[in-house]
């Protein structure tokens, strides 16, 4: 299961992070305990509006990008787990000539698959 929190934490560890900044000064700077800083970074607690909206003016990130970096890791992690419960399909072979440097990939909507080469060196197999 995907927790929001983990991920809203995660970003925020990490824009913290490259701004080379400790707890101590963000939570000082947001004015909300060290403590609880440190436990919405981690995903054990759920952050308010206001907390969100102190720490963001504290890392001096808009709001809007950390949620759009929330949003974009949500999308991979359902993603990931979309294409960890489905079944393994077998490649259907017959009929195909043989491939050199073939490549797999399952799981993945042909939406979001991109292939860069020569039309002459690369063979497109749906399955």
């Amino acid at each position: 299961m995907i927790l929001l929190r983990r991920l809203l934490g995660d970003v925020l560890r990490r824009q913290r992070q490259r701004q080379g900044r400790t707890l101590r000064e963000v939570s000082s700077s947001a004015r909300v305990s060290l403590g609880y800083l440190s436990e919405v970074e981690r995903g054990q607690k759920e952050a308010s509006s206001e907390l969100l909206s102190a720490i963001c003016d504290a890392l001096d990130v808009r709001m809007s990008e950390l949620m759009r970096e929330v949003s974009d890791e949500l999308s991979l992690a359902e993603l990931a787990e979309s294409a960890a419960a489905e079944p393994v399909r077998e490649p259907v072979t017959a009929g195909v000539r043989p491939m050199l440097n073939s490549v797999s990939v399952t799981g993945v909507p042909p939406e979001r698959v991109t292939i860069k080469a020569p039309a002459e060196a690369v063979d497109v197999v749906a399955a």
